[in-house]
């Protein structure tokens, strides 16, 4: 059977913003069928980075694929000059149900790779659910992507109960400057850390930076001391630019959902969490550059968790707390995150030009790290 003829061009704000947000919402997205409201913005997930490209797919005057595609300076290990490298970010790849297997989403990707080499990026790279079988197929098999780590993104629910915080911690709001010196000096060797950390720190939707240490410990010198143990980490207030909503779900989830919520309201006395309601929209706040240093830090993320907690009940449409870490990063035992609501992402990643696949091999087969840092403006 041949293929339709279809043209692929960039977005054009004003005729098509209404033409996407309809494909959006006919195209599954994830294993419950979760619906992303980008309140009028379709590029709402990538207008905070610093170079960044959306593209089209139309077929006889309709729109029937989509992608996005953003550009960074991050940091790559043993990569010259100065373990920096340019990186291209693939995400919001939809095709239309009915124009599937047309060669639409291939033609997308190639493109945007196209624009990803003539910025002269390195390396291009993607994440998606490890259930994803159809997006992993196209990516690892047709465009020869690696598969390169696979962080774990941590859900709590938001509930009305406030979480007492020991009174023996300190937990205090750190200005832009010290945030962006506190992260270069102790994250700025992390892998994938953004170059341009202080315009993440200084955006909008950063709500701030906080440090947690012990009282009577000594108070930070951000050219020096720290305190023997302490934690730090900021938020970042997606809820701003989109909300979500889960459009189906099993029965027994919504069993357990409504039984739950039940118990809650009969017997106030046992502050059980309660479960908020995901099928209406809803937004989140998404903890990144979060920091633990000292035999100590534990107790101290978990406060700063508390911390963020009691912050996001206190808005209305915030619903859950989002994280993501390193599959081995050892700061899952102290963010508090519920088993059913959290899963595994999985990185994928391509050398684009020469000196990236000089350096591929040895990238994509280094050990997992502990520690890595999540661009907020990627989630």
């Amino acid at each position: 059977m041949a293929f339709k003829k279809f043209i692929i061009r960039s977005y054009e704000g004003h005729s098509d913003r209404a033409k996407v947000e309809d494909l959006e919402r006919r195209c599954k997205v994830g294993p419950s069928e979760s619906v992303l409201d980008t309140m009028g913005d379709p590029m709402c997930r990538i207008r905070n980075s610093p170079i960044y490209i959306m593209l089209v797919a139309e077929m006889e005057n309709e729109l029937v694929g989509v992608i996005q595609g953003l550009i960074k300076m991050v940091t790559v290990h043993t990569h010259p000059p100065k373990d920096m490298a340019k990186l291209g970010y693939v995400l919001g790849l939809r095709v239309s149900p009915h124009s599937r297997r047309n060669g639409v989403g291939s033609s997308l990707v190639q493109r945007l790779e196209e624009w990803f080499t003539s910025n002269d990026v390195e390396y291009a790279y993607m994440a998606t659910e490890k259930e994803n079988h159809a997006s992993m197929n196209l990516f690892m098999e047709k465009f020869c992507y690696t598969k390169f780590r696979t962080p774990t993104i941590l859900i709590n629910p938001v509930n009305s109960h406030l979480f007492e915080i020991s009174s023996d911690i300190e937990i205090a709001m750190v200005k832009v400057e010290e945030a962006e010196s506190l992260y270069r000096r102790f994250m700025g060797s992390t892998e994938f850390f953004p170059s341009d950390i202080e315009n993440i720190l200084r955006n909008k939707l950063n709500l701030g930076t906080w440090v947690a240490y012990f009282k009577g410990d000594s108070d930070f010198c951000l050219d020096g001391k720290v305190p023997n143990s302490w934690a730090m980490v900021s938020v970042w207030n997606c809820g701003e630019i989109f909300k979500l909503k889960i459009g189906k779900a099993p029965l027994s989830c919504m069993l357990f959902t409504k039984s739950w919520s039940l118990i809650g309201r009969m017997f106030p006395c046992m502050k059980l969490p309660t479960l908020p309601n995901f099928f209406s929209p809803f937004g989140f706040y998404f903890m990144y550059g979060l920091y633990q240093e000292g035999p100590l830090s534990g107790k101290l993320v978990r406060a700063l968790c508390k911390f963020v907690h009691n912050m996001a009940s206190r808005s209305e449409q915030c619903k859950i707390i989002v994280t993501e870490i390193g599959g081995k990063d050892d700061l899952i035992h102290h963010i508090p995150h519920w088993k059913l609501l959290s899963c595994e992402d999985l990185w994928c990643i391509k050398a684009l030009n020469n000196e990236g696949t000089n350096k591929f091999h040895e990238l994509s087969n280094t050990q997992p790290p502990t520690t890595l840092f999540v661009d907020p403006r990627e989630v």
